[in-house]
């Protein structure tokens, strides 16, 4: 194994082994602004977005999975379940529901028809005990990241295309362009390879010639406001930042406002909170300087993400095994000095 990799591994092992100001400001669009479609409506990011386009005036169509449950209690809390959040927004002004699902082309072409822009703000989650085999044939899932973060990204772009409208998909992912990264590993092998087809989900917007993409690469997102002291940074052409937390309510104003500017189109763009003097109050000033993409981005990061996690899973597995031995040979000390007591 490589040096740099043999580090990369050590340093998972240890990590492994040890852990076993500012919002933007609220959105200003023009009152003619067109509709914008909005996928992921019931997640932590989906209901920040749909929240402040109601709010602005923008009209906004969701895609939601199930029928508005009538007996659900309309709510927008933190733990409230998706039926609940979905009878929330569904009594917005300015929102309407559209079912389906990113794996249904035909209601995908139903939500886009008429929208300038979507926001394509969902994601895969855990499929159960296949997640703990990310190898396993994710064709067999509906659910898996490769049908939600792959297929799903590749049927939106045909929406697009075809509904003659839709000019902007704006896409959330992750730092996942380094596979052999710590964060990558863990949540490939925890989250069904979900770094991985979300790498391979951005290659597909970028290779799309017809739609004009914006893909934001958040921090780590959870948090109820931005941390004291912190301000915003944009990093463009997939730039580099150091990992901070980030609202969702700050991530889902990003993907909004760069609705407004026509310099980020066709860039991705990494969005962290920095200390003072390195970032921004606002997202404006950011933007204004922001830049289409220029680098040769990596065709393809499938197979190395598999290999990492492959690498991973092996790392762990050996401190399984390592934990396991400690255990019996502390087992044997124990009932052997116990043995000892009593036979005096």
């Amino acid at each position: 194994m490589a040096p740099a990799r043999t580090c990369v591994v050590l340093s998972f092992i240890l990590s492994a082994a040890s852990a076993v100001a500012a919002i933007a400001t609220p959105l200003r669009m023009s009152s003619n602004a067109q509709k914008v479609a909005v996928i992921g409506t019931t997640g932590r990011l989906g209901r920040q977005a749909v929240l402040q386009l109601s709010k602005a005036s923008v009209p906004v169509r969701c895609l939601i999975r199930r029928p508005i449950d009538p007996t659900a209690k309309p709510s927008i809390e933190k733990e409230s379940s998706s039926a609940e959040v979905a009878a929330f927004l569904a009594g917005l002004p300015n929102v309407e529901m559209v079912r389906g699902d990113v794996t249904d082309k035909e209601s995908l072409s139903e939500l886009l028809e008429g929208c300038s822009a979507v926001l394509a703000l969902h994601g895969a989650g855990p499929t159960g005990l296949k997640s703990l085999v990310p190898m396993l044939n994710p064709e067999s899932d509906s659910r898996h990241a490769k049908q939600i973060n792959y297929v799903g990204v590749k049927n939106i772009i045909e929406a697009a295309k075809n509904s003659g409208s839709c000019k902007r998909i704006v896409r959330v992912t992750g730092k996942g362009e380094n596979p052999w990264s710590f964060f990558s590993i863990l949540i490939n092998m925890l989250g069904s390879m979900a770094k991985a087809w979300n790498y391979e989900g951005e290659e597909l917007l970028r290779q799309c010639k017809d739609v004009d993409y914006t893909i934001v690469r958040p921090g780590v997102m959870g948090r109820d406001n931005c941390p004291n002291g912190k301000v915003l940074a944009i990093a463009d052409n997939g730039g580099d930042l150091p990992v901070s937390a980030v609202p969702h309510e700050q991530i889902a104003s990003l993907c909004i406002e760069c609705l407004q500017y026509p310099n980020a189109a066709r860039s991705t763009l990494t969005a962290m909170n920095v200390e003072p003097g390195t970032g921004e109050e606002t997202y404006a000033p950011l933007l204004a300087n922001v830049k289409p993409d220029t680098r040769d981005f990596p065709g393809s990061l499938l197979e190395e993400h598999k290999k990492a996690a492959r690498t991973g899973a092996a790392a762990l597995f050996a401190i399984f095994i390592i934990f396991s031995q400690g255990c019996l040979l502390l087992g044997k000390k124990l009932v052997l000095g116990l043995l000892a007591i009593l036979n005096k």
